[in-house]
């Protein structure tokens, strides 16, 4: 579920600031995009393992990428995930949020 809080601020010039906080996973299954100061996992050092721990990523997923980097190199852009087989654009989207090149 989504927990959603707005909030109204009426100012002295009769303009409405809303406000909105969501937390959890979003109505599609999506989680929410994750602050900038949190972890993400470094898709070029991660193991097999960790990879794993992604959602929508199991064993084969994994070993795919991790195939991938050794073969091409580490990854450049997150957006480049999606050249592994199995990585869809609706899979990196959920993904996005959760991972980082550096």
């Amino acid at each position: 579920m989504v927990a959603l809080l707005i909030s109204l601020t009426l100012h002295s010039s009769a303009c409405i600031t809303l406000h909105r906080h969501t937390t959890g996973v979003t109505h599609a299954g999506f989680p929410e995009p994750i602050a900038e100061s949190a972890a993400r996992l470094n898709i070029n050092t991660a193991g097999a393992r960790e990879l794993e721990k992604l959602p929508g990523v199991g064993k084969v997923i994994a070993e795919r990428i991790i195939e991938h980097r050794t073969q091409f190199g580490p990854f450049r852009r997150a957006e480049h995930l999606m050249m592994v087989r199995g990585i869809s654009d609706r899979k990196f989207r959920n993904l996005r949020a959760l991972i980082a090149t550096q």
